[in-house]
This record gives C-alpha cells, structure tokens and sequence, in this order.
C-alpha cells in the first residue's frame, strides 16, 4: 500500500500518525464470527477508477482492520460507522499498487473476530487488450461445443475468460509461447444452448502480477441460428469495390429483428447494431465497413435477432466481397463482333493479361450478381478468357469492366480494365439504305431508336414490310365501304 491512501493508515492519538504496531495485540483472536466482505463497484476496476472496500460485522463494532495478504503491519483501521456494524476503506484512483488480496477484522469490546475470507481485488487496462475469437466459428448449434481462442502479442503468461450474466462463469489459464513472443490459451466451452446470451470476454496477465489485468478483449457472443425467416445482405456499391473506398452492409428483413449481426468467414468478429425501421413492415441495419483494405475481402452473412432471446435468424445467403486494385496489373478487355450488336447475335468478351493470372472476371457496373468467373488460358503470349454471350439481348446492354485474380485469395483483384460499353439493340425492322435513302442518324430519328444499330436488311424484312402494308390498305377500304354503306342505308329509308 502507498501512504497516499490516508484513510486507510493505522491510526493512533492524532490523525495521520502511522504506528508500526499491532492495534489488535491485547485482545484475544478469532473469538468473533468473522465479517463479510466485498467492494463496490465491484472487485475488478479499470486504471484511475474509485473503488469502496466494505467490511460488515456484528453490532457494537468499535472497529474495523483491512490487511493484504503478504504484506506486514501497520493495519489499516477504520471507526466504526452508524449504526455500528461497517468499515468503509475508499481509493480514489485505482492503480497497481492497490491490486492484491485483500482481509477485514473488527474489533469490539469482548474480542476480535476471526477474518473474512478473501477479496481479490484487480486493476485493469495496464496492458493492451487480448484477442478472442471461437474456433472454428461462432455460429454454433444448441448442445454444440466451442473452443474459445484468448491470444496476445505481448507475451502474456495467463488469460482470464469471463461470460458475462447469468450465470457468469470465469475460467483462468496458463498461456502457451509460440515463437515470434504470442502467447495464447484454449478455452473449451461445452453444450451451449440458447437458454441465455453467451457474451465472453478475455484478459491476460504476467505471472509475477497476477492481479494486474490487461484491457478487456472485445465481447465476442455465440450466436445460435434458429428456423425464422433470414434477412438479405446487400451493399449499394456492389459486390466489387475499390481499396481505400468506403462500404456499408446492408441486413434488412421483413420481420421486425431488433439487432443484427454480421459474420465474415474466417474471421471471429460479430458486429451487432440494432435494427432499425426504415418503412413501415421493414427492420435493416448498417454496418459500415470503410475504407476498405484486404482485410474486408471476403464472404459474408448476416443475422436478425430479438432482445428478449439469444437466438438468432437463419443465415442470409452468402455476399461475396472483392476487393480491386490489389494487384498491380490492370487486364484489357475487347469485344468480338464489336461494341454495337443486334439482339439474338453471339458475342464474346476477350479478358487478357500479359501476367501469370490463374482466373479472370467479369463485372457488369451498376448489377448486384456476383460477377462472372473463369480460370485463365495462355495463348499468344497472354493469360486470356473468353466470356461467350449468347444469344444476347436487351438486358446485356451496359458497362462491362474484368479483373484478374489468384485462387491463393479469390477475394482480392487487380485493377480494373478500361471500361467496355456494350449496345444491343432489339426487335426493330430497318429500312434499306441506297444514296437517296435518309442517312442512318435520320432514320433513327424517324423510328425513335435511342441504340446506335448496324442497318441489317433482308427480303424477308421487305416482305413483312409489305404484308404490313396490304393488311392495312385492306383494312381501310373495308372501313370506308362501311361507313358509306350504313350512310346509303339512311337515304333509302327516309325516301
């Protein structure tokens, strides 16, 4: 203890004159029960925290004695407080040096009392905080086993496991060395059942001190998918994004989920945010991930849950995140027959890269599916792949971009190529062309064509164009006769 902590010296005659003695030599020990003790906030305390030790007796205490375990007098004494039966030792700033095991005694007029039994009292956030994370994942099914993984790269000696609420449960182990100085502890946690929230979290301490804590590890909650309905994972950018650009998760349901949690596989992390409801019959919640680094490439899910249960939605179908502009290479893309196409034509997209590239990509800007894969072919003096699309239609009408890749990390992308418009145009009959036709700019105008097309003709089309025009002649001829018919019917009848 430090002299600082003035309301815990030993006291005799005038305040603030410590004794190096023991107050409690003239009366008989252990003759008493022995008191209850405990602190307030609690017995764990962060760095620069207050915290009360409280020892409780019987009535007719005159007073109060704290001691750590280890050390030698002086005692720390307190009067007795009204109505008789409290001792109250305060710390203002929790440090080190307050860190221990702790005992209280009282003393009153027919003896002492035997001591309490013991308070640990610890400090935390002395060191940097641990990782925690489940193995294999923690998505675990009710009755399951997990393993919990606590790790540091400080070279800890111990780690402490705790579940937070009921019941709360606290594991302590000894930390095995890996080279490069990390040190971590397997933690196995057996038939977890969603009958409660399951929300751990770890600290790590050196040998030496073992009631000198690091900073808490982020909670780290097992998460037990149920039969409900599962929410959508999507994101505004697209499945495609570039390094350093900002990205948000979009988890949204028709059920009424009060939080959400995302998963990415391979990593143990479980953001939570709660649900919101942006429309009416609508929940979603966001989770912005930006800027985005290699580390956010991946494939992910996300979870609805409800405050009042520890258990979870189905998983949402799976959201693949690639990440572009890792790789310094940047493919070029072409078009064969060209950029400019009829409906129902063949056409083929060309990827190509003078570097080793196992697999290309394809992505059409602005679409939410996944972009298209396939593994690369040398030819030429180039890694090439060849994208068929046939027949195509009016829904391939857009902006293409392709990337490479390797199948060491799928998720990671080179540049992206240059980017490629490609037009289709539809079902539209184009009149033949001679010198003194209207040029093609005027016939577009003439038939509200907004797709710059290639003039394709054929006597089919003439015919059709005619058969088109006899059907219409017909038809007006017959509507005329009609019309004067009825008309000579009128005269007859009024003569």
């Amino acid at each position: 203890m430090t002299p600082s902590l003035t309301a815990l010296l030993c006291l005799a005659g005038d305040l603030g004159v410590r004794m190096s003695c023991d107050p409690t030599s003239d009366v008989l020990p252990g003759t008493l029960p022995k008191p209850t003790i405990w602190a307030e906030p609690g017995s764990v305390i962060p760095w620069g925290s207050p915290v009360t030790i409280w020892c409780q007796g019987t009535l007719g205490v005159r007073e109060f004695y704290l001691n750590e375990e280890g050390s030698s007098p002086p005692w720390y004494r307190q009067p007795s407080l009204e109505p008789g039966d409290k001792g109250k030792f305060s710390i203002s700033h929790m440090t080190q040096d307050y860190a221990g095991r702790y005992h209280c005694y009282y003393l009153s007029s027919t003896g002492l009392s035997e001591r309490s039994d013991s308070l640990e009292l610890v400090v935390t956030e002395v060191h940097s905080k641990p990782t925690l994370s489940a193995l294999l994942s923690p998505v675990v099914t009710s009755g399951g086993n997990v393993t919990l993984q606590c790790g540091s790269w400080e070279g800890l000696d111990g780690f402490i496991l705790t579940k937070e609420g009921e019941p709360k449960s606290s594991w302590t182990l000894d930390a095995q060395r890996y080279p490069h100085g990390q040190t971590q502890a397997l933690i196995p946690v057996a038939r977890v059942t969603p009958s409660h929230r399951w929300m751990f979290r770890c600290h790590g301490f050196y040998r030496d001190t073992p009631q000198v804590w690091s900073a808490p590890s982020d909670p780290l909650e097992l998460l037990f998918p149920g039969v409900s309905a599962k929410p959508s994972l999507l994101t505004p950018q697209g499945p495609v994004v570039a390094s350093g650009q900002s990205l948000t998760l979009q988890c949204r349901s028709d059920v009424g989920y009060d939080r959400f949690a995302l998963s990415q596989e391979g990593r143990q992390a479980l953001p939570q945010r709660p649900g919101r409801q942006p429309q009416a019959g609508l929940s979603q919640a966001d989770f912005p991930l930006g800027p985005v680094t290699n580390t956010h490439a991946g494939r992910y899910r996300c979870y609805g849950g409800h405050n009042l249960s520890s258990e979870w939605s189905a998983p949402s179908d799976p959201l693949d995140i690639l990440v572009a502009g890792w790789f310094p290479d940047t493919p070029s893309l072409s078009v064969q027959p060209g950029p400019v196409v009829a409906s129902g034509e063949n056409v083929t997209l060309l990827c190509q890269s003078r570097n080793p590239r196992e697999t290309f990509l394809l992505s059409k800007v602005g679409a939410a599916r996944p972009p298209l894969r396939l593994r690369s072919r040398y030819r030429d003096g180039h890694f090439r792949a060849e994208f068929s699309m046939s027949p195509v239609t009016s829904a391939h009408n857009g902006t293409y971009r392709c990337y490479s890749s390797l199948s060491s990390n799928p998720y990671l992308l080179s540049h992206a190529s240059a980017p490629l418009e490609l037009a289709v145009s539809g079902d539209t009959i184009h009149p033949p062309q001679n010198k003194s036709d209207p040029t093609s700019d005027e016939i577009r105008q003439i038939w509200g064509w907004t797709t710059l097309t290639p003039a394709r003709f054929s006597v089919e089309n003439l015919i059709r164009m005619g058969m088109a025009g006899s059907v219409l002649l017909g038809l007006g001829i017959l509507l005329f006769q009609a019309q004067h018919g009825h008309g000579g019917a009128q005269d007859a009848a009024r003569s």
